[in-house]
């Protein structure tokens, strides 16, 4: 037993070891308590680590955008999060203010530029937003937060997506993004709010990471980007019977 105790305490393997039980039970109790406390501190320490090592990517993208979009290279938007609370969200513009002769802004397809087109294909436009997670507006993982217009026209089921914080990424991205339907994505949402779990949350970003290196779901077919929602058309009809009524 004290050949055992010396080989752990005082060898280069036995501080491997003991650096990989430790591992081994900091992953399991960030897996216990994760959707309690630990997807918050993750959320913060990658965040946070992200900022710092892509702060010369961010710094190129601000002055390109600057360029490309002549002036502001930000895109901010009020968006609901957790409980509906709204906050800012903060993007990569990747398209034009450019309006027609009566000052309604253009279709976004003759908006969107082709450096736009470039931030969306891989995701860059979407780097401020580790800001967002950073101070606990977002998540990395969580259903993507969508227009504050469109909270009176979730049904009952779909307004469970907020829930949680909204996400950088979330099931319904790695599982057609923009190519699915508005109805598919909200019940993939609260899927993902049902069962949040660390290993769960690992496959999501994992598949994120594979799915913006293929660019797949980027747009809807036919559009340059998902067209807006208008409820889901059961709920449409019955507000149209209560008015009719």
């Amino acid at each position: 037993m004290d050949q055992f105790w010396e080989f752990l305490l005082g060898t280069t393997g036995g501080y491997i070891i003991i650096a990989l039980i430790g591992l081994c039970a900091f992953v399991g109790l960030s897996a216990i308590y994760y959707k309690g406390f630990f997807k918050r501190f993750y959320d913060i320490f990658l965040s946070g680590l992200a900022i710092i090592l892509l702060s010369p990517v961010l710094l190129v993208l601000m002055v390109v955008g600057a360029i490309k979009m002549k002036g502001n290279p930000f895109f901010t938007q009020l968006r609901p999060g957790k409980n509906e609370k709204i906050f800012k969200l903060v993007k990569f513009r990747t398209m034009t203010c450019e309006r027609d002769e009566n000052g309604n802004l253009l279709p976004d397809d003759k908006r969107l530029t082709r450096y736009g087109k470039i931030l969306r294909s891989t995701s860059l436009d979407e780097l401020p937003e580790l800001f967002n997670i950073f101070i606990g507006q977002m998540s990395i993982v969580g259903p993507r937060p969508l227009l504050v217009e469109y909270l009176p026209r979730y049904n009952s089921e779909q307004k469970k997506r907020h829930n949680v914080r909204p996400g950088l990424t979330g099931l319904a991205q790695v599982n057609g993004r923009n190519a699915i339907s508005w109805e598919e994505k909200f019940k993939l949402d609260v899927d993902y709010i049902n069962k949040i779990t660390l290993f769960d949350d690992v496959k999501i970003i994992v598949k994120t990471v594979v799915n913006v290196l293929k660019r797949d779901g980027i747009s809807q077919q036919g559009n340059a980007t998902m067209e807006k929602f208008l409820g889901t058309p059961e709920e449409i009809d019955k507000k149209k019977e209560t008015v009719d009524e």
